[in-house]
C-alpha cells in the first residue's frame, strides 16, 4: 500500500517547483513534511481503493490549479547517471536494468521530438523558468576572475578533468609525461601528487567512475591505470600494435573492466583492465590517427575522430567487448578532429541528443544524433579559432532550465568561449580571458562552481563562478 502514498508524494515533487518559485526553502519544508504526513497515512492501512481515488483526484486538482505538469520525474541527466553508476555488472540483474535502457535509448535516436528516458523536457516549461530564476544564460555563466593558477608542469598540458562528482579534486595531463592531481578547495589550491612513469608525453587521460583510477594514454606507446589514493601506477598496457602511439583512451561508462584507446596506426581497441588485453573482437581501423573518442550514456554508441576528418561510430557490445562499425561522417576532409562530448539532452529547446566537435576548421561544431547507430547531422557551427592546436571543448554539466543553454571551449586566440547553441545572431555569451597561449582544454567541476582551463605553455587556470543570490 506504500507504493500510493509514495507515487502521491512524486507527484507533489513533480509540481514542487510551482509553489513559490522564488522560496526554494519552502518548497524543500513542504515536501519533507508531504513526505512524513505520507509515510505516518501509510500505516493505518486505508482501503487500497480510496489511496487510489485520492491519488487520482490529486492529479486532477493539480493539474488544474497549475496546468499539465511539463517537468520530469528527474530534475536532470545526473541522477540517471548516478543510478547507472550503481549497476552492479556482476548479476543478471544489472543486466536486465542495462537492456532496459539501451531499448529506451534506441527508441529516443529514432527522431529527436521522442521522450529519452523519461528526463525530456516539453518546450513550455514555465516551472523550469521558476527554478532557473530571471537570470539569463549570460549572466549565469559570469565569472568573479581566477580563484587559483597552477603551473607545476613544463609542457603543453593535454587535458583537464574533474574528479565525478567532486568540486574540488582535478587532474591534468602534460607532454611533459606526467599527470598531476590536484586540489582546488578549500584554499590555499594544492598539488596533491605528481604521477611519474611514462617516459614521453601523456596525451589523455579519464577518471574512472569512482575516482580511484585514472587511465592515461601516452606518446611512448602505453596506456597505465594509476590508484589515485597512493599514487602509483598498478598496471602498463602496452598497445600491441607495433610503433603505435596512444593518442585517447576512455573508459566504458557502464563497465569501468572495459577501456577504449586510440592510436596513432589508425587502430581503435577495447582492453580489458583485469588481464590488459585486448577484447575478441575490440579492434578495428579507421581512415587516420584517433585522437579522441566518446561513448553516449548508455555506453553502446561509441564515436571515433580522426586527422583526417572524419568521425566513425561504432556499436558496442556491453558483454563482450567486441565493436561493430556502423557509420563514417565527414566534418571537414583534411582537418583534424579532436574532441568529441556527448549529450543527451541540453535544455528544454535543446532536446536532441548532441555531439559537440572541435575539428581545425576555425569552428566548433554541433551535431545532431539521429540514429540508433550514431549517425549524425550538422546543427550549428561556433566561430573560434583552431587550425593546428589539439583544442577540446564541453558541454556544461548541469541540465539547463532556462532559455538557452551552453557550451565552453577552448581557442588558439588564448581564449576561453561560452556559447548559447539556442541563441541565434551573436551566440557567444562570455569570453574568458587569461591564458598567455592557446587554451586546449576546459572542464567544469559538478556544480559548475569552478572552470579550470589549460594551455600549450603548461598553466592551468581555476575560474571561479560568480554568486548570485536567490
Amino acid at each position: 500500500m506504500a507504493a500510493v502514498w509514495q507515487q502521491a508524494l512524486a507527484l507533489d515533487a513533480r509540481y514542487n517547483a510551482y509553489r513559490t518559485p522564488n522560496n526554494p526553502q519552502f518548497r524543500t519544508l513542504y515536501i519533507r513534511r508531504r513526505s512524513q504526513l505520507l509515510r505516518d497515512s501509510a500505516k493505518n492501512g486505508t482501503d487500497p481503493a480510496v489511496r487510489k481515488e485520492y491519488l487520482r483526484q490529486r492529479a486532477a486538482l493539480l493539474a488544474q490549479r497549475y496546468g499539465v505538469c511539463a517537468m520530469s520525474e528527474q530534475s536532470s541527466l545526473r541522477s540517471r547517471t548516478v543510478s547507472l553508476r550503481s549497476v552492479n555488472r556482476n548479476t543478471m540483474e544489472s543486466m536486465e536494468s542495462l537492456d532496459i535502457i539501451g531499448r529506451k535509448t534506441e527508441r529516443c535516436y529514432r527522431y529527436s521530438h521522442e521522450n529519452l528516458l523519461g528526463v525530456m523536457p516539453t518546450s513550455v516549461a514555465e516551472a523550469s523558468r521558476a527554478m532557473a530564476g530571471d537570470t539569463t544564460v549570460g549572466e549565469n555563466y559570469a565569472f568573479a576572475g581566477m580563484h587559483h593558477i597552477f603551473d607545476q608542469h613544463t609542457a603543453p598540458v593535454t587535458s583537464v578533468k574533474f574528479a565525478h562528482d567532486d568540486k574540488s579534486r582535478m587532474a591534468c595531463s602534460s607532454l611533459d609525461g606526467q599527470l598531476s592531481i590536484c586540489q582546488v578547495i578549500p584554499p590555499p589550491a594544492t598539488v596533491i601528487c605528481v604521477l611519474r612513469g611514462h617516459t614521453a608525453g601523456v596525451t589523455d587521460f579519464v577518471w574512472s567512475q569512482s575516482n580511484d583510477i585514472l587511465l592515461s594514454a601516452s606518446l611512448d606507446g602505453s596506456s597505465r591505470l594509476w590508484n589515485v589514493a597512493e599514487g602509483s601506477c598498478v598496471r602498463t598496457v602496452v598497445d600491441p600494435t607495433q610503433g603505435a602511439q596512444v593518442l585517447s583512451c576512455l573508459f566504458q561508462p557502464l563497465n569501468n573492466n572495459w577501456f577504449v584507446t586510440g592510436n596513432s596506426r589508425q587502430t581503435v581497441q577495447v582492453m580489458n583492465v583485469s588481464t590488459g588485453k585486448v577484447a575478441k573482437g575490440g579492434t578495428s581501423k579507421v581512415l587516420g590517427k584517433v585522437l579522441t573518442l566518446a561513448f553516449d550514456m548508455t555506453g553502446r554508441i561509441l564515436w571515433t575522430g580522426d586527422d583526417k576528418g572524419f568521425i566513425f561510430s561504432f556499436l558496442f557490445d556491453l558483454a563482450t567487448g567486441k565493436i561493430t562499425k556502423a557509420k563514417r561522417m565527414t566534418v571537414c576532409e583534411g582537418s583534424p578532429v579532436t574532441c568529441i562530448s556527448a549529450r543527451a539532452w541540453i535544455s528544454r529547446e535543446a532536446r536532441d541528443p548532441s555531439l559537440l566537435v572541435n575539428c581545425g576548421i576555425n569552428a566548433l561544431c554541433l551535431f545532431r544524433i539521429t540514429s540508433t547507430d550514431g549517425a549524425l547531422l550538422l546543427k550549428r557551427k561556433f566561430p573560434i579559432k583552431q587550425k593546428s592546436h589539439h583544442v577540446r571543448s564541453t558541454f556544461c554539466p548541469l541540465i539547463s532550465f532556462r532559455q538557452g543553454a551552453c557550451v565552453v571551449t577552448g581557442s588558439e586566440d588564448l581564449c576561453v568561449y561560452f556559447f548559447d547553441v539556442q541563441k541565434e545572431g551573436k551566440p557567444c555569451v562570455n569570453k574568458l580571458q587569461g591564458h598567455s597561449a592557446p587554451v586546449l582544454d576546459v572542464c567544469f567541476n559538478y556544480d559548475e562552481s569552478m572552470l579550470a582551463s589549460c594551455d600549450s605553455l603548461g598553466t592551468v587556470i581555476i575560474w571561479k563562478r560568480e554568486q548570485r543570490g536567490q
